[in-house]
C-alpha cells in the first residue's frame, strides 16, 4: 500500500512574503502510519520545491499511489483558500489515476464532510477530526478484498447506494505524547522559511484544541461534530520534554534555527512552559521561537517571561480583534482590553516583541466601528498588527449565523478568496468593498507611524523581529490588492 501526502503549488498570505513551512498535519500522519508500517510513505510538497502543476503530477503519476492524502490543521498557510488547491489537486489525479483513492481531512473537511463529498464526486472519504487514527484504519480496510468502512470511526463516505455515510463517533486523542517524532525526513526542511529572512525555518504544533470558544475560531470546523457533548474544543497539550525533543531534533539533524509553535493557546499549561524553557536552556538548544497565546494566560506567564526571551522567544502573538470589552464578551474571547494591553506591555518590558491580530467585518461593525476598533488596536501598540478579515468557518456560530442572515451561500461561494486577506461576507452596514477599504485603511495607517517603526528598529529587540516588520511593510500594497479583490496570493 502506497500512500503519498500532497501539497499542491500555492503562494502564502500576502503580508507573509516568502513563506513554506512542512504541513503538520501530514507530517504527524505520515509519521504514525509508518510506526505502524502498514503503508510505504511519500510527500510531494510542490509549494516548497517550487514545482509547477504538470511537474507535480507528472510524480503523482510516475509514483501511482494507492491513496493521496490532503488537509491542513494550521490557518497559516492562506486560510480556507487552501481547500481549493486541495480539491482541484484531487480532481486532477483522478482522471490520471482513476484507481487511486482521495482522502481529506482537517481544517474545513471534518465540518463540510457531507457537502464534500456530495459536490466532489472525485474525493472517496473525509477524516473527521484528528487524521492518525482515522486513516490507518483507512489504509488498512484499503488491503480488504471487501472494506468495511461502515465500522471506522470518524471514516465518511459513500455507501453503496451513493448515500453520504459516517462511520462511529471517533474519540479526541488525549495523550498527545503517545505520538511519534514528526516525520520531518519526508520533507524538503533545507526549502523552508518564514516572513522570507527567516531561515532554517518550521512551524510544529504541540497542543491540539483551545481552552476558549470564540464565534469565529477555526477551531469549530476541525473535530466531528459529534464531540460537541465531550467539550471539543478542550486543550491538549504535549509535555515539556516531548515538546524539547522536537526542537533537539529540528536544531541538530536539520539545522533549524527559527520555529514557529502554531498551537493557538500554547501557554496554557504555566509549569509546562517553565519546565520546557529550563530544559531548553540546559540543552544549549539555540533555535529561536514564536508561540501563540491568551493574554489571560500570557498575564499568568508575566514572572517567567525573561525565562523565555532566555529560551529563545522573540516574538509572541495575542489577539486584539474587537475595541471594546463587551465585543470581546459577544466574540467568546473570555478575555479584557486591558489584559490584552497589559500582555503587550510585559512581554515589551521582557523584550519579546508582539503581534496584535485584529479582526474586520463583524456583523455589526460600521465605519465608525471599524475606525473606533483601530485606535483601540493602534493605542494597544502590538510591534505587529495581523488584520484578517471576518471568515465564516463550517461548524462556528458564524458560520451558521451568516447563512441564516443570506450573506454567502456555501455551494457558490469561490473558496479560492477565503484566505483570510479577502473580505468575503458584509455586514448589516457595510458592504464587502467597504469592509475591505476600511481594512487596507487601517494596515496602512498602522504602519504609517514612524514613532513606532523608529521605536522598533531601533530596540534591542532580536533582529528577526525586525526583519519580520520589514516584510510586513514590504508587502502592504499586496494586502490592499487582495482587500480590494484584485488578486489572490494563495
Amino acid at each position: 500500500m502506497k500512500v503519498m501526502f500532497i501539497t499542491p503549488p500555492m503562494g502564502s498570505w500576502a503580508t507573509h512574503g516568502d513563506h513554506k513551512a512542512p504541513n503538520q498535519y501530514y507530517a504527524q500522519i505520515a509519521a504514525y502510519l509508518r510506526e505502524k508500517k502498514v503503508a510505504d510513505i511519500q510527500v510531494i510538497d510542490a509549494k516548497a520545491l517550487d514545482l509547477t502543476q504538470e511537474e507535480m503530477l507528472a510524480q503523482v503519476k510516475e509514483a501511482a499511489p494507492d491513496l493521496c492524502v490532503f488537509g491542513d490543521l494550521l490557518h497559516s498557510t492562506g486560510g480556507l483558500s487552501v481547500i481549493w488547491h486541495f480539491n482541484e489537486t484531487a480532481r486532477k489525479i483522478k482522471e490520471i489515476l482513476p484507481e487511486t483513492k482521495m482522502v481529506m481531512g482537517g481544517l474545513w473537511y471534518s465540518a463540510y464532510c457531507k457537502e464534500t463529498l456530495e459536490e466532489h464526486p472525485y474525493i472517496d472519504f473525509i477524516a473527521m477530526g484528528e487524521g492518525e487514527l482515522t486513516i490507518t484504519d483507512l489504509v488498512n480496510a484499503l488491503k480488504e478484498d471487501k472494506p468495511d468502512y461502515q465500522s471506522i470511526p470518524g471514516l465518511v463516505f459513500r455507501g453503496k447506494d451513493g448515500a453520504i455515510q459516517k462511520g462511529p463517533h471517533r474519540d479526541l486523542i488525549l495523550n498527545l505524547d503517545e505520538l511519534p517524532m514528526p516525520a520531518y525526513d519526508l520533507f524538503p526542511m533545507e526549502k523552508y522559511v518564514g516572513h522570507t529572512y527567516w531561515k532554517p525555518f518550521a512551524e510544529l504544533l504541540t497542543s491540539r484544541g483551545c481552552p476558549g470558544a470564540c464565534t469565529f475560531c477555526y477551531q469549530w470546523s476541525l473535530y466531528d461534530e459529534r464531540n460537541a457533548k465531550k467539550d471539543y474544543v478542550s486543550w491538549r497539550g504535549k509535555s515539556y520534554m516531548k515538546i524539547l525533543d522536537e526542537f533537539d531534533h529540528l536544531e541538530k539533524i536539520y539545522g533549524v534555527k527559527v520555529v514557529v509553535i502554531q498551537d493557538d493557546a500554547f501557554n496554557v499549561d504555566k509549569k509546562n512552559v517553565k519546565r520546557f524553557c529550563e530544559e531548553k536552556i540546559k540543552h544549549g538548544n539555540k533555535i529561536k521561537w514564536v508561540c501563540l497565546g491568551r493574554a489571560d494566560d500570557w498575564l499568568a506567564h508575566q514572572e517567567i517571561m525573561p525565562l523565555m526571551h532566555e529560551a529563545g522567544l522573540f516574538m509572541g502573538l495575542v489577539g486584539v480583534e474587537v475595541e471594546s470589552d463587551e465585543q470581546l464578551a459577544k466574540q467568546g474571547k473570555g478575555v479584557t482590553l486591558r489584559q490584552i494591553k497589559d500582555t503587550v506591555h510585559a512581554l515589551r518590558a521582557a523584550n519579546i516583541a508582539t503581534v496584535g491580530t485584529v479582526l474586520i467585518g463583524l456583523e455589526d461593525d460600521d465605519e465608525a466601528i471599524i475606525k473606533k476598533r483601530f485606535e483601540v488596536a493602534n493605542n494597544i501598540d502590538p510591534d505587529i498588527m495581523a488584520l484578517d478579515y471576518v471568515t465564516p468557518v463550517p461548524g462556528s456560530i458564524l458560520w451558521k449565523n451568516s447563512i441564516k442572515n443570506g450573506w454567502f451561500d456555501p455551494k457558490t461561494i469561490n473558496i479560492k478568496d477565503w484566505d483570510f486577506h479577502h473580505p468575503v461576507i458584509p455586514t448589516r452596514h457595510l458592504s464587502k468593498d467597504d469592509v475591505g477599504r476600511l481594512g487596507a485603511w487601517c494596515m496602512r495607517e498602522f504602519y504609517s507611524r514612524p514613532q513606532r517603526i523608529f521605536r522598533i528598529m531601533e530596540s534591542s529587540y532580536d533582529d528577526l523581529v525586525k526583519l519580520c516588520v520589514k516584510d510586513f511593510m514590504s508587502n502592504l500594497s499586496k494586502f490592499e490588492k487582495a482587500s480590494a479583490g484584485e488578486e489572490s496570493y494563495v
